[in-house]
């Protein structure tokens, strides 16, 4: 049984308990970094939001099926108040709880139903290679995103392009993909190039120092649309069995010169912080 799928088992089975990260990343056998991390690639969902929103399916059905207190249904569902309930399942049912259990019946309510792992294609990772990589100076635009709108990173590059002579003189400069400041939430994601310090940068554009540091490099060969993909199988598959430890740190796509951005193809690099 993989980490997600311990994860997901103990959600089901304590979800009116209060569940942590800290208490699903034990029960899996994993680091709360680590989980965070390929829940999101695995479900779609950051861990805090799929539990809110079984909390609030649950919640839904029972009314539908005619529970008359509210208060206790709250309660038991780790809500302080009839208030806070309410406020919660509006925002995100746009009916009251009363107007559901009037109905009877939630077929107009976009429930999430229990979370069955996806049977994913079958990914075949290369054999990383062990690389060292000194001061990595990156310039670009940062935006961030919740791990369910990763689909809008291709947008971000979109926006880049034009900047990418403003800030290499290169005529087809490496591109790279940082990956930082995640938590359970989210993550900033930088499109950049490198840049010299001494270099005059667009004012809309924002510098990111990577330090010297020890990475996995994974080569990604198909479509860039399946990267999420090839960083899921890193992150669930090849780093439990590695012997190595992910280090808590920026991570990157990098795309070289046979990189297409017109078409997606051409191939890609993932490198991964480890120790």
């Amino acid at each position: 049984m993989a980490a997600v799928d311990k994860a997901i088992w103990y959600i089901e089975s304590h979800f009116r308990e209060d569940v942590s990260l800290e208490t699903l990343a034990d029960v899996a056998g994993v680091s709360r970094y680590y989980l965070s991390r390929i829940f999101c690639y695995s479900v779609g969902l950051p861990v805090s939001r799929y539990l809110r929103l079984r909390r609030l399916s649950e919640a839904a059905q029972a009314l539908a099926a005619g529970e008359t207190n509210i208060l206790d249904l709250a309660v038991s569902l780790g809500y302080a108040s009839h208030e806070a309930f309410s406020r919660a399942f509006k925002l995100q049912f746009c009916q009251t709880p009363e107007q559901v259990r009037r109905s009877g019946h939630t077929r107009n309510l976009s429930l999430l139903e229990a979370k069955r792992m996806k049977q994913r294609a079958e990914v075949v990772l290369s054999k990383p290679s062990m690389e060292r990589a000194d001061t990595l100076r990156i310039c670009g635009i940062s935006r961030h995103y919740g791990f369910e709108q990763m689909a809008q990173i291709p947008s971000q590059w979109q926006a880049f392009g034009p900047l990418i002579s403003r800030i290499s003189c290169a005529p087809n400069p490496t591109t790279y993909g940082v990956i930082c400041n995640s938590d359970d939430s989210g993550f900033d994601y930088l499109s950049g190039v490198l840049f010299a310090r001494d270099e005059r940068l667009p004012a809309e554009t924002v510098q990111l120092v990577l330090e010297p540091q020890t990475y996995a490099v994974f080569e990604h060969q198909e479509h860039v649309s399946s990267v999420s993909a090839s960083c899921a199988a890193i992150w669930g598959e090849w780093l439990p069995g590695s012997g190595k430890e992910a280090v808590q740190a920026p991570w990157f796509e990098r795309y070289g010169e046979k990189f297409d951005p017109m078409s997606g193809d051409g191939g890609l690099e993932i490198w991964i912080p480890i120790r």
